[in-house]
């Protein structure tokens, strides 16, 4: 019968034979991998490179963009040729795709080859140029899924930006380099992946939602920003007040400070917003962080709520309305139409005080 001493020797060799195989399938799981994606970014390059080719041959060819009808006849034989010789990529309107893929990115080192055909094949139907450049270098910086790029476009995550700038300052927001808060500020807020559907519902309950979904919420918030804090206690005076949410964004070097509110923003909601503000200003600011921003976000919220956050003294403090199920685009653009009124009128009456 082996002794204690041999036992313990075995399991210990058993323990050092483990460690080595773990240790080199680790090593050799990390080549593979490195080798995998790397062959994946050089196809997914040529392939990319390739169709850009491709849609300016067919321009070419074509006489142009103004002759596009006139040569549509060349896109059916192309189609029905390659399609034979190289398999089902090649119809009609994938060779359709790559002719307004060049023409919407006709400078070829701007072609990104970060991003893949489907990237590519979903900006395309974007109209805008303004968006249609924000959203490409969104996927780029933010390395956005195509699901994730479809799901901004189809949320207007752009127009919700610009909603906060007048239009001639917004025509300079992708080139933009320090951002402005209002770079960063959407509203409304789509809150969908929070998966509340009841009726009647409470703040804890939107908090809680938004916290398990914490990687869904900063998506919609955008580039740079971490949680710092859930339910931040602050202690004022006499008081103690609490904060529902503390992000930081790296990008702005600033706080931004957020409560919930179920129905709509009232003034007394701003004005403890104000508090949250000042707070930090004077006691949590670190040495190069800019001003906190506020945000209140309600269920509803009115022109007068508006115009109240567009007060001269309180420019980084913004009352945003949320929805909890996707809009129609329909709706969001007569959303954001009659927002983009209430701000412009507010900017009005604030240049007739001064």
């Amino acid at each position: 019968m082996p002794k204690k001493s041999e036992k313990k020797s075995v399991k210990a060799a058993v323990e050092v034979v483990e460690a080595a195989e773990n240790e080199l399938y680790k090593s050799v799981r990390t080549i593979l991998a490195k080798a995998r994606e790397t062959v994946y970014t050089v196809a997914n390059t040529a392939m990319v490179e390739a169709y850009w080719n491709v849609g300016r041959e067919i321009v070419e060819k074509q006489g142009g963009e103004s002759r596009a009808k006139y040569g549509n006849g060349l896109i059916d034989s192309l189609a029905e040729r390659l399609t034979a010789e190289f398999g089902p990529g090649f119809t009609r309107s994938n060779l359709r795709n790559m002719r307004q893929f060049y023409l919407m990115f006709p400078i070829r080192h701007t072609v990104c080859g970060k991003l893949s055909w489907s990237h590519y094949r979903t900006l395309i139907t974007i109209e805008d140029v303004a968006a249609r450049e924000y959203y490409f270098n969104e996927c780029i910086a933010a390395k956005w899924s195509v699901r994730v790029l479809q799901r901004q476009i189809d949320t207007q995550f752009y127009e919700r930006l610009i909603r906060n700038h007048s239009p001639k300052s917004s025509k300079g927001l992708v080139k933009r380099g320090t951002p402005d808060p209002r770079d960063l500020v959407r509203s409304p807020a789509i809150l969908e992946f929070a998966g509340i559907d009841a009726p009647q519902y409470k703040e804890k309950d939107l908090e809680a939602a938004l916290i398990k979904n914490m990687r869904m919420f900063l998506m919609e918030l955008g580039r740079g920003f971490c949680l710092e804090a859930e339910q931040k206690k602050l202690r004022i005076g006499d008081e103690t007040y609490s904060c529902d949410l503390v992000f930081y964004n790296y990008i702005a070097r600033c706080f931004f400070l957020v409560d919930l509110k179920v129905g709509k923003v009232t003034p007394q909601d701003i004005g403890q917003m104000q508090l949250y503000k000042h707070y930090y200003e004077r006691e949590m600011m670190r040495p190069g962080d800019n001003p906190p921003v506020g945000i209140v976000l309600g269920s509803s919220a009115d022109s007068a709520v508006v115009k109240y956050t567009l007060n001269e003294h309180e420019r980084n403090l913004f009352a945003v309305k949320y929805h909890l199920s996707l809009p129609t685009v329909e709706e969001l653009q007569r959303e954001l139409r009659r927002e983009r009124a209430a701000i412009e009128e507010a900017v009005l009456l604030l240049k007739m005080k001064n």
